[in-house]
């Protein structure tokens, strides 16, 4: 059949045409449907780029004069001291439990991922009535010592650069954990035995083989922390560090300046995307790939002594400051409050349904664009899976801004069109709804659950596509009678983590939310800002557990990720 022939049978009615070509038709309507969601997703970052032509204000002026200096000083230290942190702590406890056995390294191997389930901003509220002047700790340092006054000691402000540091990278070592555990669990064992041969012991192997192996993966974990830690609002915003983010915030509400606020976005932009681009070419030309396709256990090093003793010190560590004892000291301020969970079920119900919501569509969005992917790699769908998964770099408060602006005129256009045609008023459709913020949380988290579904459809091997087309059915038909009941478990897990970094996220949902429409991160949040701690607590604490159910899905599929096994 000629190329024409092939055109004039597709531009008729799709269920006249032959099958082949009805088939082809679907397939090529997934790929517009795939540039359709990425176009529709470059909305916020091409609104704020706009916004830095248009002519800029006075306020602007003072900002760059004034505060400028300080968004830009506070964000790099912030992402120095941050870097720094998930890499120390990432990579030695993915490489102790790992390839070393000493005592609770099984217990530990898991609860190292638990701090992922804590938002920054959770641990700022946690640690600030632990280590505050009236505090238990510095009271009974007090106590102890017999200090009287706050000039017979000094004692770190945590309401710092360093401060805010701390708590995040005490929960985004995780991703550094996660990935690079993953790394040496793929590697193979052959390139271990062959240091060893020319006398590598346990650390040279750890430094000269393991780590430049893992490189990629721990440069991946580590693009992600500080992907989070220039979104981050909470715990900048609660520890009075001013950064990009608060002067989003600060321009939007306190100045009524949308056009500074949106510079202000594109500025942190510039630096989400600097970081990307200095990820990507650290990688330079080199590549780094397994030895062997012949996978054994990897060696084991038995520690004995203060070296095992030590080893489950290092690793305890992280998960005692990182999520047990902020745990404890939020179950304890909850606890002295009454643990009136009853109280915040209309924000839990909020919170609830628009998780649901963006969980499901991101989903079945993430379907779409995995499928057409797979089915036809072309330019089109391979660039459109790209494009859609750069939200999850663009932090809350960029997209927040970057979707009011346009949604706002688009609501009072339509408004206007029904008023002079109808003479009635459509109010705002868009933004005055959950529609704008379920949008906003689609553009930050799709990218989420791309990457589960992608990992899903790797399972489903080609042999059975080439088997359902042979039964005759389509593509349609074979992704819900194939793929779809064999990805299930990945639909999940897809769905389950958009749903809770939903839960957690907190500058979109500030920037965006409808009125009088509390979810549990604005109740803690505004709680806290107050110095109502003890109030903030339940709803921390009700964020913390549900976020506990993907940690423990996460750490089963890494645990199980060595080949072989």
């Amino acid at each position: 059949m000629t190329q024409s022939s092939d055109l004039i049978e597709i531009s008729g009615p799709l269920r006249d045409a032959p099958p082949r070509a009805r088939r082809r038709g679907r397939i090529r309507l997934l790929s517009v449907i795939s540039a359709i969601i990425a176009l529709l997703f470059c909305i916020p970052a091409a609104t704020v780029v706009y916004n830095l032509l248009l002519p800029q204000s006075e306020i602007w002026s003072h900002l760059v004069e004034t505060v400028l200096p300080d968004y830009i000083a506070n964000t790099i230290w912030l992402a120095v001291i941050v870097g720094a942190g998930v890499i120390s702590i990432g990579v030695s406890t993915a490489w102790l439990v790992t390839m070393c056995r000493f005592p609770g390294r099984n217990l530990l191997e898991w609860a190292l991922i638990l701090p992922l389930a804590v938002p920054a901003y959770v641990m700022a509220y946690a640690y600030t009535d632990f280590l505050q002047y009236s505090g238990p700790l510095q009271t009974a340092l007090r106590d102890f010592f017999g200090w009287q006054t706050p000039r017979d000691y000094w004692f770190p402000d945590i309401h710092s650069v360093g401060g805010a540091a701390t708590m995040l990278f005490l929960v985004l070592y995780p991703y550094v954990y996660l990935l690079t555990r993953a790394a040496f669990l793929q590697q193979s064992a052959c390139a271990l035995e062959v240091s060893r041969t020319l006398g590598c012991g346990p650390w040279n192997a750890f430094l000269r083989v393991a780590v430049p192996l893992a490189r990629p993966s721990i440069v991946a974990g580590t693009t992600l922390a500080l992907m989070e830690t220039l979104a981050d609002f909470g715990t900048v915003q609660y520890f009075g560090v001013p950064t990009f983010t608060t002067g989003i915030y600060r321009a939007w509400f306190s100045m009524y300046d949308q056009v500074a606020a949106a510079q202000l976005a594109a500025i942190l932009l510039g630096f989400v995307f600097a970081c990307l681009l200095l990820e990507r070419l650290s990688r330079g030309q080199r590549r780094f790939h397994h030895t062997t396709n012949r996978y054994q256990h990897l060696p084991e090093y038995e520690l004995r002594g203060g070296k095992a003793w030590l080893s489950t010190f290092a690793c305890a560590l992280p998960v005692v400051f990182g999520f047990l004892l902020p745990a404890g000291l939020l179950l304890n301020m909850a606890l002295d409050n009454g643990l009136e969970i009853s109280k915040y079920l209309p924000q839990a119900y909020n919170t609830f349904v628009l998780g649901a919501i963006t969980a499901v569509l991101a989903v079945i969005l993430a379907l779409i664009m995995a499928y057409s992917l797979r089915i036809r790699p072309t330019v089109v769908s391979i660039t459109a899976n790209r494009v859609a998964g750069l939200g999850y770099a663009i932090p809350g408060s960029v997209i927040g801004v970057g979707i009011l602006l346009p949604f706002t005129w688009l609501d009072n256009t339509i408004s206007g069109l029904f008023e002079n045609l109808f003479g009635l008023s459509t109010g705002l459709l868009l933004t005055g709804g959950i529609a704008a913020i379920v949008f906003a949380y689609l553009v930050r988290f799709l990218a989420v659950s791309l990457q589960a579904v992608e990992a899903g459809f790797t399972k489903v091997r080609p042999s059975m596509e080439d088997a359902a087309r042979s039964l005759g059915h389509g593509p349609f038909e074979t992704l819900a009678k194939v793929h779809a009941p064999l990805m299930w478990g990945s639909l999940l897990t897809a769905g389950l983590l958009v749903f809770v970094d939903v839960m957690k996220e907190l500058p979109a949902t500030l920037i965006m939310r409808p009125f009088n429409f509390d979810t549990l991160a604005i109740t803690a949040h505004n709680f806290a800002s107050d110095e109502r701690l003890d109030h903030a607590a339940t709803p921390a604490l009700m964020i913390v557990s549900v976020g506990l159910l993907p940690v423990i899905i996460l750490s089963r599929a890494i645990a199980r990720s060595r080949p072989g096994r």
